[in-house]
């Protein structure tokens, strides 16, 4: 059995809808380019048919690996959470203090990390740095370009 692995409701809803994506669509969809292919005569010279069965074997393995995750899905339950102390799904607002430029994360499940908005996962140096820190205090976090200090400025959630 996998461990739990945790969501948000966003992350888990998302999750469940490519999931759907993949079995009303997808699936059908490489169904019919393996019909299409078998129409076309001899399978075993037949690249198209197999290219097709190789797809099929791809999306059916991503269907299981996505439905054992919601299976092991637990979801993050926000209102048991200290608000004082960053933690998983805190949305935190540093200071570099070296070049005194400010920064706002929220710090999310590895699967729903987006650097794009803001969103860097829990297991990122960053965040490990980070994490169980209080307004104030401040930090030396090792990153891939050196050790920056950083001041926790605000959390929220």
């Amino acid at each position: 059995m996998s461990a739990s692995k945790y969501y948000t409701e966003e992350g888990l809803k998302k999750l469940r809808e490519e999931l759907r994506q993949l079995k009303e669509v997808e699936r059908p969809k490489i169904s019919q380019q393996i019909a299409e292919a078998r129409d076309k005569g001899d399978l075993s010279e037949n690249a198209e048919y197999d290219a097709a069965k190789e797809a099929q074997g791809l999306l059916e393995l991503k269907i299981s690996k996505m439905e054992e995750s919601l299976h092991n899905a637990r979801v993050i339950d926000e209102s048991k959470m200290d608000h004082t102390k960053v933690l998983l799904l805190s949305t935190v607002i540093i200071k570099n203090l070296r070049n005194n430029a400010s920064m706002k994360y929220t710090l999310v499940p590895e699967e729903e990390a987006d650097l794009k908005s803001g969103k860097i996962s829990v297991s990122s140096p960053i965040a490990k740095g980070l994490l169980g820190k209080k307004v104030g205090d401040k930090v030396d976090i090792s990153v891939p370009a050196g050790t920056i200090p950083f001041e926790v400025v605000e959390i929220s959630r």
